[in-house]
């Protein structure tokens, strides 16, 4: 019997409280999430209770500050164990991922008063959330959003349309980006708004290739009034707020990308260890043992991408350029590992009785959401080569 194969990610962790998070992940991984991810994949099902034990579990609120119900775990554990979810199910990971970057505004820019009031039911109460930037004429160009607040004394009316909103139509609270002055940047405030507030509704989900478990849905706001106590940070200070939860929410997806492309090489190192051709194992085969030590090759500088990453944000340092370094990288890396993933297994890579096939589909969304991989490509070079003349 041969040693080689699949096996467990041998991390980097900084605590033994950090190890024995992960194994705490992996056994819940093993008992509840792997089981049922394809089924539930396949049925577009939603899994609302995993992400209600994920929070019992303290694993909604990792990066956050203890005296509010959070884990106060660096950021490098973090994104570990949101690699170790979504290479389980995609949906899972992502929509943690999501959840860390709705919570991020209050976390970060809210006053004292308001994170008391609301962190702890959003850490660990058992909420789920989610992130309204994209509107459906506003993607990559997000400063020229055109949904709007207008005030009346202590009360905002929000009217508007926003789109692609991962868990739109199910989540708790929505954190929510709309215009309050002038066009551009400069005007723009950020709201926490519940998500049973009268005249929010949200359309049927999109029909999308992958991750058909994970709702994504527009949201209509229809005269939908929030108090000012809701308002996060100051008027006209909503951009810079997005932009801070992005830097961060690129590298949780950085890190979903590598877990999905680990599954996908996992999956390829199980097949070609036990299929057979022309009397010996596939993987005995010069042209497919060099695929697989480049599809972890591309896996593990990822993952020094992003952890490198991480470390300038636990250390307190400038990150938006490594971070969105990460996440160019690892999404490239995620769709050309799932890919090769399916060419390994051959005609069975392309059948749903195989995961590859469904690893490749979800691989496809990590290059396009919370910045696309051009935007990135823009990002990095504003960092090194200044902004663009006009």
């Amino acid at each position: 019997m041969t040693d080689y194969g699949p096996r467990p990610v041998d991390r980097r962790l900084p605590t033994e409280e950090a190890r024995d998070l992960l194994a705490l992940v992996r056994d819940l991984l093993d008992r509840e999430i792997k089981p049922v991810a394809a089924e539930q994949e396949e049925a577009g099902r939603f899994p609302r209770e995993t992400f209600t034990l994920l929070s019992e579990s303290g694993l909604l609120s990792l990066p956050y500050a203890e005296e509010f119900g959070g884990g106060d775990q660096p950021y490098e554990v973090y994104l570990q164990v949101l690699e170790e979810l979504a290479a389980a199910r995609l949906t899972v990971g992502l929509g943690v991922s999501v959840h860390t970057l709705a919570c991020h505004a209050l976390a970060e820019f809210g006053t004292k008063e308001q994170r008391a009031a609301h962190l702890p039911a959003m850490l660990g109460g058992g909420l789920l959330g989610a992130y309204c930037l994209s509107e459906p004429a506003s993607g990559s160009d997000a400063a020229s959003l055109t949904t709007r607040a207008v005030r009346d004394g202590d009360t905002w009316t929000l009217e508007g349309t926003k789109a692609w909103i991962t868990h739109g139509g199910v989540a708790d609270f929505y954190t929510v980006l709309a215009r309050t002055g002038d066009k551009g940047a400069r005007g723009i405030t950020a709201f926490l708004v519940p998500g049973d507030a009268e005249g929010l509704t949200a359309a049927a989900p999109e029909r999308k290739m992958g991750m058909k478990g994970s709702p994504t849905a527009q949201l209509h706001f229809d005269g939908v009034r929030v108090p000012d106590a809701r308002r996060i940070g100051d008027e006209g200070q909503g951009f810079t707020i997005a932009l801070s939860a992005l830097d961060s929410g690129r590298l949780g997806i950085a890190a979903c990308a590598i877990g999905i492309a680990q599954a996908a090489l996992d999956e390829a190192l199980q097949y070609t260890a036990s299929r057979q051709q022309f009397g010996r194992p596939i993987a005995d085969f010069q042209g497919l043992r060099f695929m697989i030590a480049d599809m972890a090759t591309q896996i593990e500088a990822g993952r020094s991408l992003y952890l490198a990453a991480a470390a300038r944000k636990d250390a307190g340092l400038p990150f938006a350029k490594e971070a969105a370094m990460a996440k160019l990288f690892c999404t490239d890396a995620a769709m050309s590992v799932t890919t090769d993933a399916v060419q390994l297994l051959g005609g069975y890579g392309y059948t749903l009785d195989f995961p590859a096939e469904r690893y490749m589909r979800e691989a496809k969304v990590l290059q396009i959401v919370e910045g696309t991989n051009q935007i990135q490509r823009m990002v990095v070079a504003r960092h090194l080569a200044g902004p663009e003349t006009r």
